[in-house]
C-alpha cells in the first residue's frame, strides 16, 4: 500500500487544512495512507508522523492554520541536514511526500526532488509569489483581511483628521499591499517593486489638506522601499532562510507625513491578524482542489510536480518553474495604482 507523508512548512495561512484534508480524502478513496508529518520540515528530520484518518479531518476545512503544526526548520541550513530528511523518510515507510509550503519550503522540496525524493508540491503564501499558479493557498483569505483593515483604520483617520499608514505583510512581492490598498481607497500605495519617494508620499497629503480633507490612508508592505534605502529598518537577526528581520517601514513613514505636512498620523501594522482565522469560501476550495489533484500525481508516480492553479483548471507543472523565480507585481500593475493616489 503507497505511504504519502504531507508536511506543512513556513508561515500558516488559512487554507491549510482544506489542502489536508483533501489529500486524506482522496488518498483513501485509492487506497493509500497518509501519515502527517508534524512542525514541517523538523518533523520529517526527527521521523515524528501520525497516521491520518478521514475522522481525523472531517471537519478541519472550516479552520485556519495547520492542525499538522509549521516551523521554518530548513534541512539545507546544515551539511547533514539533506541526508538527514532522505532517512527521516524512509524511517517513516513513506513512498511519497506532498510538502505544502511557499517560496522556502518548496525550494527545499525542489533541492531534495533533485537528490531522489519521490515529491508533489502544494503552493500556499499569503504573498501569493510563487511562480506557476495564477493563485496560492491564503491570499485570497488574507488579502480580504487586510482590505477590512485599511476600511476600519481609514474611517477613523476621517473621524479625526489623520494620516493612517497601514504596515501589510509583503518582503520581495507586493501583492497583498496592491490588492487591499487598491480595494479600500487607499491614498497611496507603497510596495517593494517600486521605490518610493518620501517627498511626493507627503505631497498627497498636503495637496488633500488644501483641498479640505486632511486626513487619508498609506496602503504600505513591510519590504517597500524609501530611495536610498531602508537599512535602518532591518535587524542583523536572520531567520533560518537567511531573511533579514523586516519591520518599521510603518511607523517611520507615519513620523515623516506628520512632521512635514503638519497632519497627526498614525501607523498600524497588521502583522499575523492577517495570517490567522477562518479561511475565505475561495481558499477552503482552492486548497482541496490543489490537495486532491496533488495526490491524483503521486498515484500516477508523476514527481517533482508542484499542482497549479491555471485559470480555472488545476493542473500539475514542474517544481523548479515554481519556485525559479519570485512572481512580483509588474510595473504596468504599480503604474495604475499610482493613477490613483491622492483621490
Amino acid at each position: 500500500m503507497t505511504r504519502i507523508g504531507v508536511l506543512t512548512g513556513g508561515g500558516d495561512c488559512p487554507g491549510l487544512n482544506a489542502a489536508i484534508r483533501a489529500i486524506t480524502v482522496r488518498a483513501n478513496e485509492l487506497g493509500m495512507e497518509v501519515y502527517g508529518i508534524q512542525r514541517g520540515w523538523a518533523g520529517l528530520l526527527e521521523a515524528d508522523a501520525r497516521p491520518l484518518g478521514l475522522d481525523d479531518v472531517a471537519e478541519i476545512h472550516k479552520e485556519g492554520g495547520t492542525m499538522l503544526y509549521s516551523s521554518r526548520t530548513n534541512p539545507y541550513k546544515t551539511e547533514e541536514g539533506p541526508a538527514q530528511a532522505m532517512e527521516g523518510f524512509k524511517k517513516l515507510g513513506l513512498d511519497a511526500l506532498i510538502p505544502i509550503g511557499g517560496e522556502d519550503t518548496l525550494g527545499v522540496a525542489n533541492k531534495l526532488t533533485d537528490i531522489g525524493l519521490p515529491c508533489v508540491a502544494v503552493p500556499k503564501t499569503i504573498d501569493n509569489d510563487l511562480s506557476a499558479t495564477d493563485v496560492t493557498i491564503g491570499f485570497n483569505t488574507a488579502v480580504t483581511v487586510a482590505t477590512d483593515s485599511l476600511d476600519r483604520v481609514y474611517t477613523t483617520m476621517r473621524s479625526h483628521q489623520r494620516v493612517g499608514v497601514v504596515e501589510i505583510m509583503g518582503r520581495h512581492a507586493g501583492w497583498m499591499a496592491y490588492i487591499a490598498g487598491m480595494a479600500a481607497g487607499a491614498q497611496v500605495v507603497l510596495v517593494p517593486e517600486k521605490p518610493f519617494d518620501i517627498e511626493q508620499v507627503c505631497k498627497v497629503f498636503t495637496d488633500r489638506k488644501s483641498r479640505g480633507k486632511p486626513y487619508g490612508l498609506v496602503a504600505c508592505a513591510e519590504g517597500a522601499m524609501i530611495k536610498g534605502g531602508n537599512e535602518a529598518l532591518q535587524t542583523a537577526e536572520r531567520d533560518d532562510f537567511g531573511h533579514v528581520m523586516l519591520g518599521g517601514i510603518g511607523k517611520t513613514l507615519a513620523k515623516e507625513i506628520e512632521a512635514r505636512t503638519g497632519i497627526e498620523s498614525r501607523h498600524t501594522v497588521l502583522g499575523h491578524i492577517q495570517r490567522g482565522g477562518t479561511p475565505t469560501a475561495f481558499d477552503r476550495v482552492l486548497g482541496t482542489r490543489l490537495g486532491y489533484k496533488a495526490v491524483e500525481l503521486v498515484n500516477s508516480k508523476d514527481y517533482g510536480k508542484m499542482v497549479s492553479l491555471d485559470g480555472d483548471e488545476i493542473v500539475g507543472k514542474p517544481l523548479s518553474e515554481g519556485v525559479g523565480t519570485l512572481k512580483t507585481v509588474p510595473d504596468d500593475r504599480v503604474q495604475m495604482i499610482e493613477s490613483f493616489f491622492g483621490l
